[in-house]
């Protein structure tokens, strides 16, 4: 068996700890026998055998001794363990004699000493220790024998001797293998905590965000690029969903996230990759202020933990955990926005004459072309080539627009005036019913009021209006416009249609220049709208968020939303660089 000096620290402390409780389990036996003696004076002292009592007593008095040596000096283990042993084999023979040899029963007391030795010492000494005993009783037996007894106790001497040694032999062996056991397992959890550190080290410094969740959306642990992408560092709340409490869906501002995750498990293979855009979140005054005017546009993938094995039976959903991978593309988009931007600021210059005055040219024949010739076919044709100047002449009007970056008048507006003079003005134009177009309540006096450029937000609005009506059912309340306050105490006007939502996949490229899905569509709408709002200190953004439907079941929907600068700061421009999803 290895020696305590050999092991490892958590073994050492293991075998010195066990050395203790030999010396308590020794007091324990030393007070009884002086209980016995103390029941035997009672009668008188020729009923306790010779030297028992101040063998009991001198027992007691060195079992304290021991383990006052072995609780404050922890040092030459084995040493300290022979000295033991060797009394206790001292002592109960002293009590093995006195008390009448084999008849006495006292032989019993022997396993104490040698169960302990097979335990804590090596096999040599702990044979030795059983030799020894064995030696001691059948020494009595030969005494007894020559001192003329007539009753021979040489077999039970001998049948003691042998249990003494089968004893020491099994115990040590039983004792080594659980030792090893102990040593290997030792050895396993201290890779496994070295391992478990490289771990956190390693997680802790890549710049990918890493959530551990289970398939009902609750989060257990994060690193703290995690933490960072989607808000929880900026206010201290580092710890936030490492015992299972938080859960996505539960989360606005996290609803996209939930939405790809459940989207995830329902076809894991379909859906290998998903990009959302989570926005900073207030919840109960506390914003998330270290990404406030600049969502996170995230780079998603999945992967499920496997565990086998599970012993308890339905356990596996519930100890089935998944692990989601976060890349902030920010970055990536804004560098690939700035080259297209670049690119069009060069074409911008040569527009304004290449493109514009051949338009005009194009434009001015087709219509006199309509004047000479009257036959549905050529009148057919001819709508088609007006049609298209039309866009093109837009798509030129636009990229002008871009290109000369107006500074805003920021002004005072009352939503509710402007709400409600834009709904009548758009229906009008777009030939809608009247109820169309719901507006929902917006406060009264400074509740509702908000610091942008009229003409700038009558143009986001718009936009975000004519969108809608291409894809709204154009029944009653099909399209909602209204404004509350967030947590932050930032006022936001929301657009929402009736009509399917947003991908995931378009709404990663959705206020991308040149990026469409309509055949009619220049790209640049959403483009512009955007950078009116950053210029005029607000952030518009499409966000996925649960409602509660007429079942009182929690629905997500998505919308746009334009959120303004807070009440009483100035309306000044977003830089370009946090203007991204």
């Amino acid at each position: 068996m290895t020696r305590p000096q050999a092991l490892t620290p958590a073994s050492r402390a293991s075998f010195w700890r066990s050395l203790q409780t030999l010396n308590l389990t020794r007091i324990v036996i030393a007070l009884v026998l002086v209980a016995y003696m103390t029941i035997g004076l009672r009668g008188s002292t020729d009923n306790l055998p010779p030297l028992y009592a101040e063998t009991c007593i001198a027992y007691l008095l060195v079992a304290l001794l021991f383990a006052g040596v072995t609780t404050y000096r922890r040092q030459r283990f084995l040493v300290q363990l022979s000295t033991q042993i060797a009394f206790d084999i001292a002592a109960i023979s002293l009590l093995y004699f006195g008390a009448g040899g084999p008849r006495s029963g006292m032989g019993v007391l022997y396993l104490f000493p040698l169960a302990a030795a097979a335990v804590l010492a090596p096999l040599l000494l702990a044979m030795f220790s059983a030799a020894l005993a064995t030696l001691v009783v059948l020494a009595d037996s030969v005494y007894r024998i020559l001192a003329g007894e007539q009753e021979s106790y040489l077999l039970q001497a001998g049948l003691y001797g042998a249990a003494f040694m089968v004893l020491a032999l099994v115990v040590n062996r039983l004792a080594a293998r659980l030792i090893g056991q102990e040593e290997l397992a030792a050895r396993h959890g201290a890779d496994l905590k070295s391992q478990q550190a490289i771990n956190r080290i390693v997680i802790a410094d890549v710049d990918d965000g890493i959530l551990v969740i289970d398939r009902d959306g609750r989060v257990f642990t994060s690193n703290p690029a995690a933490r960072r992408m989607i808000g929880l560092e900026s206010v201290g709340l580092e710890n936030v969903g490492l015992d299972g409490q938080m859960v996505l869906s539960d989360v606005p501002a996290l609803a996209p996230l939930a939405l790809a995750f459940a989207n995830w498990l329902r076809a894991p293979g379909d859906v290998e990759t998903a990009f959302v855009s989570v926005k900073p979140y207030d919840d109960d005054g506390a914003a998330w202020r270290g990404r406030r005017d600049a969502p996170a546009h995230l780079k998603l993938r999945f992967a499920r933990v496997e565990i086998d094995n599970v012993a308890e039976e339905g356990a596996g959903d519930a100890l089935e955990r998944c692990v989601i991978f976060m890349h902030d593309v920010s970055a990536i988009e804004n560098q690939a926005q700035q080259l297209k931007l670049a690119s069009m600021g060069r074409l911008t210059a040569s527009i304004a004459h290449e493109v514009r005055n051949p338009l005009s040219a194009i434009g001015h024949a087709t219509a006199l072309l309509a004047e000479d010739l009257p036959g549905k076919a050529e009148q057919r044709l001819l709508k088609i080539v007006g049609d298209n100047v039309t866009r093109v002449n837009r798509m030129v009007e636009d990229i002008l627009q871009l290109s000369r970056k107006v500074q805003p008048n920021a002004q005072p507006v009352q939503l509710d005036v402007f709400l409600a003079e834009l709904k009548t003005e758009f229906e009008e134009t777009h030939a809608l019913g009247a109820d169309v177009v719901w507006i929902g309540a917006a406060g009264t006096g400074s509740a509702n009021e908000v610091r942008f450029d009229a003409l700038h937000l009558r143009e986001v609005v718009v936009n975000l209006l004519t969108n809608s009506t291409r894809y709204a059912s154009k029944t009653p309340g099909s399209i909602r416009l209204f404004a509350l306050p967030n947590g932050a105490g930032h006022m936001e006007l929301h657009v929402q249609d009736d009509g399917p939502a947003i991908t995931m996949e378009v709404r990663s490229h959705l206020f991308e220049p040149f990026y469409t899905t309509s055949r009619k569509g220049t790209g640049l709408g959403l483009y512009l709208a955007r950078e009116l709002c950053l210029n005029n200190g607000a952030m518009l953004d499409y966000e996925y968020r649960f409602d509660d439907d007429a079942d009182g079941v929690r629905r997500a929907s998505g919308r746009f939303v334009i959120t303004f600068a807070a009440p009483g700061a100035p309306a000044h421009p977003v830089p370009v660089t946090e203007s991204l999803p």
